[in-house]
């Protein structure tokens, strides 16, 4: 608005300084006279073309063709201001008692430029050439006829005007259809702006009230009360501004649907996670500073069904750097509806019916801001996941975002631990996790679509995957890790009855301990040390679970501790197949073999046995049960040959 006053005041001291000779002087040397002065006053130059008529009463007023106004040296060619034809009135009758009233300023078809440069310089603050032939003394008339003239505005109209602001380093944006009201019947009153903008053809409305605007003109601070109403909503504003750009107060936005106002405004689509719109409503004290500086305190915002409460800054740049620190009561992110995008009873495209997406992953919004975000949230609801109290701190730098999990309520247990996602040089995922207290059915029937063991675990896990889907993720996996379990239960296989011989599947087997270690190498976990602890039996297991192929290669083999007069009895069952449905058998020629392996070794011991009885029979000596016995028979020859040897030489 400065822009406009000062145009408008320069205007109107040119008619003040002629009023008296116009009667008297032709429509042309009017209108050089006043285009002389508005020259003066703002150092640029100003171009009228076309028919100029002239009225004298009630009104005094001026009506030219298309008129132009020159744009700062630095900001190029294009003028700062240009409109097909500009009318301006002022009150005849007023004039006679000192007052300059200006009932009217009509700009038709108006384009203004406004610009910034890299040094902070503003294409909209006049600078008068101090070269210019008698400006000096121009400048201390007209300054003095502004201190102690006052000047009225009834009515400034543009209509039809296009606003193209450039603002350095950053591309042009550019406002169409605009028509502003601007009232000042008060020099030192109140001033008020009724403007329409219709950036994609839907009109969005703009009432605004400036308490000081004589003051804001001066670069003072003026109090504003700002509505906006646009098609799904309203922006309102009440706080305090000054020209450089400096704001503060309290906003209030509200939307019926946010992905509308946005292409009211001529901006991107705004694509909302289920549950979190389309309707969005957002109170905050707000304060924007000249550096770019803009903070949200007191912020209560409603997001679809979600709340958040909190604090952000924002330090605004090429990329935008974002405080926050956040609180909730439970966040929800139900399923999206059918027919919307990732909805419908169908697989997705690039998902296979039973594997992973293959869909590519867009990670490029990493690369859009900078961020430090704390989270904490009674809960997070999900249609696989339910998670209750968390605490998450969420860091993003160069396309690099680290979640901290500092302290997640999950599956009845506890997780800590971070998720890195690195987007620097393609797409790659990570995390080093620490878990206690974990049920670990949840975790089978929420993420991996099976139900087989059930119990609380508590286990490490480290991990990196690589690729740009989540298929291709999934089949590069890599780390390692460690499970630990105590009492739980094994659906799916009854032990005891497949150590009987019944290969009958179904049943349940309880266990008293469980752990194993695991390395993971391109999508497989990889184990060899599983040991499962029974109160009659002992189970070893080993092989491969494949992630990213979503399938099961793996030997369990329990072993009846008392089985065999306490010699043990071993059953290796095999698991084999796909997730959804693997095979499960007990692999009898495996237990055969290891079985007469175990039965052969004990004929063995039966037959050393009976040999050692023998010996000591025949050699009439006492065996003990650890002793060997081809020891005590080689001692026994040479004592026998020392007898016979003594004997043989005479001696007793």
């Amino acid at each position: 608005m400065r822009w406009i006053l000062r145009v408008a005041g320069a205007l109107v001291i040119a008619i003040l300084l002629g009023v008296i000779g116009l009667l008297l002087l032709p429509d042309e040397r009017i209108v050089r006279i006043a285009t002389e002065q508005i020259e003066t006053r703002t150092g640029r130059q100003l171009t009228v073309s076309g028919d100029v008529s002239l009225s004298f009463w009630p009104v005094l007023g001026v009506t030219t063709g298309p008129v132009t106004l020159g744009n700062a040296e630095w900001a190029g060619p294009d003028p700062m201001l240009s409109a097909s034809g500009m009318s301006i009135g002022v009150s005849a009758s007023d004039l006679l008692t000192g007052a300059v009233r200006v009932t009217g300023i009509v700009a038709r078809d108006p384009v203004l430029r406004l610009q910034t440069a890299p040094d902070g310089r503003a294409n909209w603050v006049f600078d008068t050439p101090p070269s210019q032939a008698g400006a000096r003394a121009v400048d201390v008339i007209t300054d003095k006829q502004d201190r102690e003239t006052p000047i009225a505005l009834d009515l400034l109209e543009l209509r039809n005007g296009t606003l193209i602001y450039i603002e350095a380093g950053a591309a042009p944006v550019t406002v169409s259809g605009l028509d502003l009201d601007l009232a000042w019947p008060d020099p030192t009153g109140p001033a008020t702006i009724r403007a329409a903008l219709r950036p994609v053809g839907e009109e969005i409305a703009v009432n605004a009230e400036f308490s000081d605007p004589a003051g804001l003109m001066q670069g003072a601070v003026s109090p504003v009360s700002i509505d906006v109403n646009m098609p799904s909503g309203t922006i309102a504003f009440e706080g305090r501004v000054n020209t450089a750009g400096e704001l503060a107060g309290r906003a209030d936005l509200g939307s019926e649907n946010i992905g509308a106002g946005f292409a009211a405004l001529g901006l991107p689509a705004v694509e909302l996670p289920a549950g979190w719109g389309p309707a969005v409503r957002v109170i905050a004290d707000v304060t924007h500073t000249a550096d770019g500086r803009l903070s949200l305190r007191g912020m209560r915002s409603e997001l679809g069904q979600n709340r958040l409460n909190g604090v952000v800054d924002v330090v605004l740049g090429d990329v935008p750097q974002v405080t926050a620190k956040l609180s909730a009561d439970v966040l929800s992110f139900p399923a999206a509806p059918r027919g919307s995008a990732g909805g419908g009873a169908g697989a997705a495209p690039g998902v296979a019916g039973d594997g992973w997406s293959r869909a590519p992953i867009d990670a490029s919004a990493l690369a859009l801001v900078n961020a430090s975000v704390r989270l904490t949230a009674q809960g997070i609801r999900t249609p696989d996941l339910s998670v209750g109290e968390t605490r998450l701190l969420l860091e993003i730098d160069r396309a690099r975002a680290v979640l901290r999990l500092e302290d997640v309520s999950v599956f009845d247990g506890q997780l800590l631990g971070e998720l890195v996602a690195n987007n620097r040089n393609g797409l790659s995922v990570g995390g080093n996790l620490t878990a206690a207290g974990i049920d670990i059915l949840q975790i089978q029937r929420d993420l991996l679509g099976m139900e087989r063991i059930r119990g609380k675990a508590g286990g490490e896990l480290q991990f990196l995957g690589v690729g740009q889907s989540v298929d291709a993720i999934m089949r590069s996996l890599s780390g390692k890790g460690a499970l630990r379990m105590g009492r739980g239960v094994i659906l799916g296989l009854d032990l005891d009855r497949l150590m009987r011989g019944d290969t009958a599947s179904g049943g349940t087997t309880v266990f008293d301990s469980l752990g194993a270690s695991f390395t993971m190498s391109e999508g497989n976990v990889l184990n060899d040390d599983l040991l499962l602890q029974l109160s009659n039996y002992r189970a070893d297991g080993k092989g491969r679970i494949g992630l990213g192929a979503r399938d099961i290669d793996y030997t369990f083999t329990p072993i009846a501790l008392r089985a065999r007069g306490g010699q043990g009895l071993s059953l290796p069952i095999r698991i084999r197949g796909p997730w959804g449905s693997p095979r499960i058998w007990a692999d009898l020629e495996a237990a055969a073999k290891a079985n007469a392996d175990a039965k052969l070794e004990e004929l063995e011991d039966e037959a050393k046995a009976r040999l050692t009885r023998k010996l000591a029979e025949e050699l009439d000596v006492e065996i003990e049960e650890n002793q060997d016995a081809e020891e005590i028979l080689k001692d026994k020859i040479e004592d026998e040959v020392k007898d016979q040897l003594f004997k043989l030489l005479g001696r007793n």
